[in-house]
This record gives C-alpha cells, structure tokens and sequence, in this order.
C-alpha cells in the first residue's frame, strides 16, 4: 500500500517538482537529479505519515536547489562568457497535458525569464517562483522556505523590485507563437540565403545576441550588439557549417526555437525574444555539458534542413 501510494505521488508531483528545479537552476540535468533524488528520499521515508504530500515535497526540492546554487555560486563566477539556462525542448509530438502542461507550458520557462531569475538570490528565486508562476499562498511558502509569512511577503516584493524587466515581459501580452515562428522561419530563410538586408530588417536595430560556449567549445565570450553585427556573424558561422549540417524548428522553453545538428547529434539550440514584430534577443547555447539530455535527430522522421 506505501508503495502505491509514493507511485501516485510521483506520478501526480513530478511535474511540478520538475518545475520548480528548473526554474531555480535554469538546468535540465540538475533539475532532474534532483527531482529524483527526492523521490527516492521520500520512498525512504514514510510518506503515509505526511498530512501534505505536495507541501512537503515542495520543501525536500526547494532545499536540495538551495543547496545546489550554493554550491555552484564560485563555478559560476568563474564562468566562460555568458551563462545561459540549458535548454528545454517540447514537442508538441510528446503530447503533454494534465500536470505537465499546467506547469511547463508557461511563458515563464522562457529563456529571458529564467535569466531574469538567476539575478535573485537563492531565497528570493524560491519565493518568487512559488508565489508569482506557482501560485502558492505566503503560508505555504513560509513552510516551504523556513521563514513566516510576512518575511515571504517581504521578501518577495523585493525580488519583484530588484528584477524590474519582470514588469514589462509579464504585463504585456506574450507575443503568439504564431508570430515569433513566422519571423524565425523569415529568419532562417535570409540566413540560409544570405540576405544580408533581409535579416538586419528582422532584427531590431539593438538587438543582442548571447552564446553559451561554457569554454569547451568556441564562443562569443561577450554579448554581440545590434542587427548589423548579428548579420555578419551569424552569417559567418553558417560559411563555416558542417557539409552535414542540419536544423529543425521546435519548441525551446515553452516558445518556437531553432535545434542544430552535425549529423545526428544536436549542436547548438537557439531561442529569440519577439519585441513589436521584431527579434530583439538571440540566445545560443552550445556549451556540449548543456546539450547532453537532448535526443539525437531521428534521420527517418526528420529530413534534412526540416522545420517540422
């Protein structure tokens, strides 16, 4: 009968413990691990016991996450160039719905939301994960995170101030994925054209891009700025790409994004910001560490160069 039970558990949590990690770390692997650490810690113990499953779950994921940033904080000041969250990719294939879909088809698993996370400290990312895309009450976080109600009231308005681009990516209507898909296909389209003109007009003038190499691969080790530079960036790399070389477009962090491949193993995973029709933001992650839980191209399913 336990044993049943901490089946029913997991099957109905995961989802929402997975969310949790993976906004607190901004890491699919260590969101993960942890997730199943807790499983396996709670299988251990004696969930018939627990009054509130969930609660109590919550709590065991919040603190190994807490743990893990502390822990990491010294590895990521030393970081190669810009860190960016390893990327989550959902086809609509995989048919997510229930749990799944309440918690991970969210405008907030965006690349530039969780980048906007990782500027609170560790207490305020609980807080304001649970409070602001979870929903949860100050009594339930204040069990959660080991502080009273009004310290969680306190503390969350604070993170709400100290990232004040959550105000403006959170207010405004997220743009339909419709359209940011559109104007990466016309993407796409001009890079693979060269068209210089083409692709500088669908980037807003500021915009900026960001790769992740982590140090182990080559990367721009800083942030490069405006459409023009973008254009002839991008257009070098892809003077320099694999004969093998291969793309699809698929869902990255809940929005329309762009997996690279060199033969059938991912490469590279870019996600955009759409500002009024515009990209704004390019993120690239190609650090390999961060691309290690994506699946190899199914060659049989997926022709060469396919946006499907």
């Amino acid at each position: 009968m336990e044993s049943n039970k901490s089946e029913l558990d997991y099957q109905a949590y995961k989802p929402l413990m997975f969310s949790i990690a993976y906004r607190m770390l901004g890491s699919v692997m260590d969101a993960e691990d942890i997730v199943q650490e807790a499983f396996l810690a709670w299988n251990e113990g004696k969930p018939g016991q627990v009054q509130n499953a969930k609660a109590y779950l919550c709590k065991m994921v919040t603190n190994r996450c807490i743990d893990n940033i502390r822990s990491a904080s010294k590895l990521r000041e030393a970081y190669v160039g810009p860190w960016l969250p390893s990327p989550l990719i959902m086809d609509a294939s995989e048919g997510l719905d229930g749990p799944a879909a309440t918690y991970l088809h969210k405008e907030s698993l965006s690349t530039a939301y969780l980048l906007l996370l990782q500027q609170l400290t560790w207490i305020e990312r609980a807080v304001f994960v649970l409070r602001e895309v979870l929903q949860y009450d100050y009594d339930e976080i204040a069990d959660i995170v080991g502080k009273n109600s009004t310290n969680c009231r306190q503390i969350f308005h604070r993170a709400k101030g100290a990232v004040s681009g959550f105000s403006s990516m959170t207010d405004a209507a997220p743009p339909k994925s419709e359209s940011l898909r559109q104007r990466i296909e016309l993407f796409v389209q001009a890079l693979t054209t060269g068209n210089t003109g083409q692709l500088v007009n669908i980037l807003k003038a500021d915009a900026r891009l960001y790769s992740d190499g982590g140090g182990k691969v080559t990367a721009a080790i800083r942030p490069i700025l405006g459409a023009e530079r973008i254009s002839s960036f991008l257009l070098g790399l892809l003077s320099k790409v694999s004969p093998d070389f291969s793309y699809r477009i698929t869902s990255v962090n809940g929005q329309p994004g762009i997996v690279t491949y060199v033969g059938e193993k991912p490469e590279a995973v870019m996600s955009f910001r759409l500002e009024e029709e515009a990209i704004t933001d390019i993120y690239i992650v190609i650090n390999p560490d961060k691309l290690l839980h994506l699946p190899d191209l199914l060659i049989n399913k997926y022709e060469k160069g396919s946006s499907s």
